[in-house]
């Protein structure tokens, strides 16, 4: 959409604000609000000057001066705001260059799928994210030297069995495990996952269908599949209409993927296919349906996947759910329908839709860099036709533990993460995609991270050493 259209949607629309909406490197959408009485041609053609140094991992005090440049492709009207807003994508721009700023996550995907055709491999890159979150009615956490606490609540959550309410405990709840699939009353959200759902399409959203998941209190929507840029862009705009319309409700969303102890943690299965030229190339006469090019793609996830878990499992949290017994795809296999496996091969009734389903990554990273890295990891496997070993179709969790000894597995933890990316990043720098620079800034970041968890005394480390 060009300047001027986008001037008169902001006259016909009687828009008062203009949101310019970017992502730092951990992920968090951020914002700059424009009155639209100052928005004229030249800003959405040419962007809006900010200060860079403010945002951790991007530019230092003395060299902070950069560009918000708008989408124009893209226009969403915000449907939580008082006044009409105009909310646009932005991607970011060194001030001085005038080129795309190599940090900017959105940038770094648009390289990723740039560099997808200059490889002649395919055109398109389609990925489909399934993010799942908790929704509780009350969290507290305090971080003190002499004190450290969490406390989170949910009526669903199978431990208020006891609890005495001011209108009586109703009783119906799912236990531990159990969220997945009891109607209402067990179900309390149904009305608030539906209003979810409402609003992901009022900010163009293709939307499919919403759930309960496993866990009590954890829910899931679906979204159709779609490029890798616009479907980033699209997780983004999940994470804030879940935010806004939990907080609507009175009660609290989170990403976070282990948030509770004892039950399932929250994932986001990615679905992914490479098509060329109006052919899915993913579509074969292989194991599972595939071609040889799509089991490349898998060979090429499963090698550089302890580099992949620095983006798609970016939290010190996020490796309390990458442990057995929790649905979690630890073991680096593949496998048609198991679930177990770490990349799924779905069953498709249309050979259009040949895809694998990779199992690892969580939401509460970067979304940009989870799918770029991913992209790369598989084009990788591609070009140098890696083999992704042999395919496990019985259930891994049931495996021996001489079985189970031989199949690598996902990191065990952030640190393990960013030392492999350090040392596995080829794949990524491959087309300036990612750069050693961004890279580099990025493993500085997350460290600060660890460092603060690493350093911090536990309340099971008093439980388990105070009296030794």
């Amino acid at each position: 959409m060009s300047a001027n259209k986008v001037l008169k949607l902001i006259k016909d629309k009687n828009v008062e604000f203009l949101d310019l909406r970017f992502t730092d490197p951990k992920g968090k959408l951020q914002h700059l609000t424009m009155d639209t009485s100052v928005v004229d041609e030249d800003m959405l053609n040419e962007g809006v000057f900010f200060d860079g140094s403010s945002i951790a991992g991007w530019k230092a005090i003395n060299e902070s001066d950069m560009i918000l440049k708008p989408d124009l492709s893209k226009q969403i009207i915000d449907p939580f705001t008082s006044h009409t807003t105009l909310n646009l994508f932005c991607d970011i721009f060194d001030a001085v260059k005038k080129t795309p700023y190599e940090r900017d996550p959105r940038g770094i995907a648009k390289k990723a799928e740039a560099y997808l055709k200059k490889t002649g491999i395919g055109d398109k890159a389609f990925f489909g994210p399934e993010p799942e979150f908790f929704v509780f009615d009350d969290v507290r956490y305090k971080n003190e030297m002499n004190e450290t606490s969490f406390m989170i609540d949910s009526k669903e959550g199978p431990y208020n069995t006891g609890k005495i309410y001011e209108n009586g405990n109703m009783g119906h709840r799912p236990p531990v495990k159990g969220g997945y699939f009891p109607v209402p009353p067990v179900d309390s959200e149904q009305d608030m996952r539906s209003e979810y759902l409402k609003s992901l399409k009022e900010v163009g959203v293709k939307v499919e269908k919403h759930h309960h998941e496993v866990a009590p209190s954890q829910h899931e929507l679906g979204m159709y599949f779609g490029t890798l840029t616009d479907q980033a862009d699209n997780v983004q705009l999940y994470k804030y209409v879940v935010h806004m319309v939990t907080n609507s409700f009175g009660k609290t969303a989170t990403f976070m993927p282990k948030p509770i102890k004892g039950d399932n943690g929250s994932g986001m299965h990615v679905h992914q296919s490479i098509w060329k030229a109006n052919k899915a190339i993913f579509s074969g006469d292989k194991y599972a349906g595939l071609s040889d090019t799509a089991l490349h793609y898998i060979g090429g996830i499963l090698k550089h996947a302890k580099a992949i878990n620095a983006f798609s499992n970016a939290t010190t949290n996020s490796y309390k759910r990458l442990i057995p017994g929790f649905e979690a795809p630890v073991l680096l296999a593949y496998s048609a329908r198991n679930r177990s496996a770490s990349c799924r091969i779905p069953i498709t009734l249309n050979k259009n839709g040949a895809r694998c389903e990779i199992r690892f990554p969580d939401a509460a990273g970067n979304p940009y860099l989870t799918f770029a890295s991913m992209l790369m990891a598989g084009l990788d496997g591609i070009k140098n036709k890696i083999n992704p070993g042999k395919s496990f179709d019985k259930d891994l969790y049931s495996l021996s533990e001489d079985e189970v000894k031989n199949i690598p597995t996902v990191c065990g933890s952030l640190r393990e993460a960013m030392e492999n990316l350090d040392k596995d990043r080829k794949f990524l720098t491959q087309g300036d995609v990612f750069t050693d620079d961004q890279i580099d800034a990025y493993i500085a970041l997350k460290f600060e991270e660890i460092y603060n968890l690493e350093h911090t005394p536990h309340p099971m480390e008093f439980e388990m050493y105070y009296s030794c």
